[in-house]
């Protein structure tokens, strides 16, 4: 039991240490490869024209949220 655990640690080592050689011989970061929903000229993840109720509901919630710390900001 300890060998296959020992051997899974030293694997995940391995990889990990493999894929951070891109990083440091290359210095760039780590990013996505297709670039997201924007490339593929969706503004957002539903295409739907309006949005749900929940989804309003949750809006309506944030926008509350954001009058009432303007409304009480000491700065």
């Amino acid at each position: 039991m300890l060998t296959v655990f020992a051997a899974t640690f030293v694997l995940f080592l391995l990889i990990v240490g493999g894929m951070s050689l891109g990083y440091v011989f290359k210095r760039k970061s780590l990013q996505g490869s297709c670039g997201g929903i924007t490339a593929l000229g969706m503004e957002k993840v539903c295409d739907c024209p309006e949005p749900c109720d929940a989804r309003k509901k949750r809006e309506a919630k944030a926008a509350q949220r954001r009058e009432q710390l303007e409304k009480h900001r000491i700065l």
